[in-house]
């Protein structure tokens, strides 16, 4: 509970009208309704709730605050100034509703001057405060029952008299509340809201990443809790909304929280970088990277991967090179060769619509045209009946199935901020955004364990902009999160293993950039999260994330291809992150601050160029082999008689799949090179397999 005192700070809610209904049944008490002011407000990183009678409004030498005494009998004590004064007051109990017994005892204390507190009036007595951190629980009102009102709870089981709210509803500043800490129903009471409670919305994909372990460092007396509070409710904003505040807030946050945690004297606070990145790591359970070794796991120790080929890409796919590739009855001929050409320079635009159903396994590459539109025909009315699903449930319905609305709800928050630049979905009431809201409602009938997360509208976006039709729209997204799926499920599994398969590559590729990190608190790469999560959607401008998933689908020239377009990114940046010595939170705000900045064509360059370099190292780790998708084969020689050179148990991976031509190709820079150097491949290039 705060101390009570002058309250300045920012005003983040304020109401007038809120009353507090005293001595409940006795008309004859002229204080039976006292009329206040509820203010939240923002001081010195602490969240305070404030409520005191109109009249004593600036008066602070009259605020009341809850105390223990040693036989933790709750009493109500003066501000710090008059502790000397104790109220001698029995307080009426309190009965909010029929079935609300009031559980606080008021314990009378003596006066050590004798004296009892003098007041204007006996309305002063009811003045309150509380810290935000002190909250345990909300009840509400039943709903019809007159003025709408709430009952705080704190943790130490005090509760604070009724507000009733005379003008206006009480959900302003439960929406208020809700910026600061999470709030959820309670299982046993609908009407009570727990606060901090574990919410298991699977809108939180980002729960895990920062969550109790915290808690358990500030009980512990690790960290100031004043100056980490901000950080927590940071954090609570990302339980509830992880996808936006991932946007917006992430270097924000680790700001506050490892000042917190090295303190303000470094050479006497500051925590092992292995121990920090424990209390991160700790929060995804199964997430060890780089701390030590442990049984049963390959040791990365540094390996020669020889020298780095040049890569160049090509220009794009045109409609006249899809025909050529296209037999009488609308096979697609030598699809390997179109996945190569697609690889190497993306998809004309005019050609997207047709060529992504391909990519996305939409269509399969051996159907007819025939046969591609029997499917259509078929996935048009399954769409159809899917959508009528939720289409046809009515309001009352609704009402009794909440995950439904809670979809509902998301979608209809994120796809209103969803690439509203774009002409595409610019504006009010555009046909877009409606189409992006059905697609999504009707995804949710189609996979309705996962529903709609935050996010999944990104990945929808540039589909239905290329397809421009709704049911197509609707099966290419279905098939994108096919791949997708694990990023979104609630155990965010997906996500853990693409972080340590990064940190893994990475580590091989630049141990020392690696332990340069890791001695930054930052070995765990949270900060390539969002990369991750929707694969680079906020990371790249619009019409470069068409070309880079279109290269990405193609599946080549690896497995897991999209880890080595992080560890490029990387890369690029490792010369001024080392160079400026930048630590935690700077590092974690170059790397936000990326966004829009990279070159798509220079990126894809640099990815292809450590893959055929991975490729040639004859002495590639297993869990390299493994995470690239790379065919694990054993070289074995015949007698020593022969005279061979032994080379036995050595991990030999294959060439990529594609094979250098004479095409005109672009460079890194985007200029054309119409005498490209090629590349040599072996002549018996053969597609990489998974292990």
């Amino acid at each position: 509970m705060a101390t009570a005192g002058v309250v300045s700070g920012k005003i983040i809610y304020e109401q007038e009208g809120v009353y507090i209904h005293s001595s409940l049944g006795k008309t004859n008490d002229q204080d039976s309704l006292i009329s206040g002011i509820l203010r939240v407000l923002e001081k010195d990183a602490e969240v305070i709730v404030d409520w005191r009678p109109l009249d004593d409004a600036l008066d602070s030498c009259s605020i009341l605050y809850a105390g223990k005494d040693s036989s933790s009998v709750v009493e109500w004590t003066q501000a710090p100034k008059e502790r000397a004064h104790r109220v001698v007051e029995h307080l009426n109990s309190y009965e909010a509703e029929w079935d609300m017994v009031n559980t606080v005892s008021f314990k009378k204390k003596p006066h050590t001057n004798g004296d009892a507190p003098s007041h204007r009036n006996g309305k002063s007595k009811w003045s309150f405060l509380f810290s935000l951190t002190d909250l345990k629980s909300i009840k509400q009102n039943k709903e019809g029952m007159g003025w709408s009102y709430l009952v705080f709870c704190l943790k130490d089981d005090v509760v604070l008299p009724a507000l009733h709210f005379h003008q206006g509803d009480s959900k302003l500043l439960i929406d208020c509340l809700e910026k600061y800490v999470a709030l959820c129903e309670s299982p046993q009471d609908k009407r009570t809201l727990l606060v901090n409670c574990q919410n298991k919305s699977l809108s939180q994909s980002f729960e895990n990443l920062l969550d109790e372990p915290a808690y358990g460092i500030i009980q512990a007396g690790l960290l100031d809790r004043r100056k980490l509070l901000w950080a927590i409710h940071q954090w609570k904003k990302i339980k509830k909304d992880p996808y936006t505040a991932t946007m917006v807030g992430f270097s924000k946050v680790t700001n506050y929280i490892f000042d917190s945690l090295r303190g303000s004297d470094p050479s006497v606070h500051q925590r092992p970088p292995s121990e920090m990145a424990d209390f991160l790591s700790d929060a995804i359970p199964g997430l060890k990277i780089n701390q030590q070794e442990e049984p049963g796991f390959e040791v990365i120790t540094k390996i020669d991967l020889g020298e780095r080929p040049v890569v160049q890409r090509r220009e794009p796919v045109s409609l006249e090179e899809w025909t050529k590739n296209i037999d009488s009855e609308g096979r697609i001929l030598n699809v390997d060769n179109m996945k190569q050409m697609i690889f190497r320079g993306g998809l004309s635009h005019a050609l997207r619509k047709q060529a992504w159903k391909f990519l996305l396994g939409y269509f399969p590459w051996d159907s007819t045209k025939e046969e591609r539109t029997q499917l259509q025909k078929q996935k048009t009315d399954e769409y159809f009946r899917m959508k009528l699903q939720w289409k046809s449930v009515s309001e009352e319905q609704e009402k009794r199935n909440s995950r439904l609305r809670d979809y509902r709800s998301l979608i209809e928050k994120d796809v209103n901020r969803t690439d509203r630049t774009n002409k595409f979905y610019e504006g009010q009431d555009n046909p877009g955004l409606i189409l992006l809201h059905d697609i999504l409602m009707t995804y949710c009938m189609y996979d309705f364990d996962l529903g709609y997360v935050q996010g999944m509208s990104d990945l929808l976006s540039p589909l239905l902009y290329v397809m421009e039709n709704e049911v197509d729209a609707f099966w290419c997204f279905a098939s994108y999160m096919d791949q997708m799926h694990q990023n979104f499920e609630e155990q965010m599994q997906g996500m853990k293993t693409q972080l340590i398969q990064l940190s893994t590559l990475l580590r091989l590729l630049d141990s020392g950039f690696c332990s340069y990190l890791e001695s930054q608190d930052s070995g765990y790469l949270y900060f390539c999260f969002r990369w991750l999560l929707i694969r680079f959607k906020r990371e790249f401008s619009f019409l470069d994330i068409l070309r880079l998933w279109e290269v990405m689908w193609t599946e080549l020239p690896c497995k897991n291809f999209h880890l080595l377009l992080c560890c490029a990114i990387l890369e690029s940046e490792k010369q001024q992150i080392m160079e400026k010595h930048y630590g935690f939170n700077e590092i974690l705000k170059h790397i936000n601050e990326l966004s829009m900045k990279i070159g798509v064509e220079d990126v894809l360059c640099k990815a292809e160029a450590i893959s055929l370099q991975m490729v040639k190292c004859k002495e590639l780790p297993q869990a390299v082999c493994e995470i690239l998708g790379l065919q694990e084969s054993e070289v074995t020689t015949p007698d020593s008689d022969n005279g061979e050179d032994e080379n036995v148990g050595m991990t030999i991976c294959p060439a990529p799949a594609f094979e250098s031509n004479s095409l005109p190709v672009l460079t890194a820079s985007g200029g054309r090179d119409d005498n490209p150097t090629e590349i040599s491949m072996s002549p018996s290039v053969s597609r990489l397999t998974p292990a």
